[in-house]
């Protein structure tokens, strides 16, 4: 890769955490109008839908960040109630709804077009999803996101984090995500933990609040 690309990307990458939401959404949506993200349009195999399963009971999701619907879709149709998906993208949701209907499964998915840091849920869920979106919540907004949504969890409700740890070339260890995921430790009560011996070490982390005196 030459430094030029190089530099573009590590700009990008910069602006989809820090910058304005107008701004985040015309990068994604770049990026999911092109080809870029095709890769992961079959994530079935992907470790965090066990745990999902265990945790939602027939109940109802919202999955932040969630990209062209994934989960929205491969996610086991008797698992859940109902599904609320929030991504900044268009182009990402339009990908996502059109599976919606392919699938049959509009009665129950549903998505909402909003930059997820800013988004106000209108109800209460059993499980709140940050499957890759925890990568661009900058560390100090960490606990103030999830405090905030937090108080949309039901009383038997949990977070559910699915983050690589190391990159899936290099294997080099990602510090600031396992920084956030110390973070989340610390001042959560962790119901779950679990680390898969694949590319990129994926981690899923299941907790919820901790009981305040």
């Amino acid at each position: 890769m030459n430094i030029v690309r190089r530099g573009g990307q590590v700009v990008s990458s910069f602006f989809k955490v820090y910058g304005p939401s107008n701004l985040k959404q015309r990068l994604w949506d770049k990026e999911f109008s092109g080809d870029k993200w095709n890769f992961m349009d079959d994530t079935s195999s992907d470790c965090v839908y066990p745990h999902l399963e265990k945790y939602i009971r027939g109940g109802d999701i919202l999955d932040l960040g969630c990209g062209p619907g994934n989960t929205a879709n491969e996610l086991a149709e008797n698992a859940y109630r109902t599904y609320v998906g929030v991504d900044i993208s268009e182009s990402a949701l339009a990908k996502g709804l059109k599976r919606t209907q392919e699938n049959g499964r509009t009665d129950r998915n549903s998505f909402a077009c909003s930059d997820f840091l800013a988004y106000n849920p209108t109800r209460d869920f059993d499980v709140i999803l940050f499957r890759e979106s925890m990568y661009h919540i900058p560390f100090g907004r960490v606990l103030p996101i999830l405090e905030k949504y937090a108080k949309h969890l039901k009383k038997s409700g949990v977070f559910i984090v699915r983050l690589y740890t190391r990159d899936i070339k290099t294997g080099k260890q990602k510090n600031r995500v396992t920084s956030k995921i110390d973070l989340i430790k610390r001042d959560f009560d962790v119901v779950e933990s679990a680390q898969y011996n694949t590319p990129g070490m994926p981690t899923v982390l299941i907790f919820r609040p901790r009981a305040r005196s």
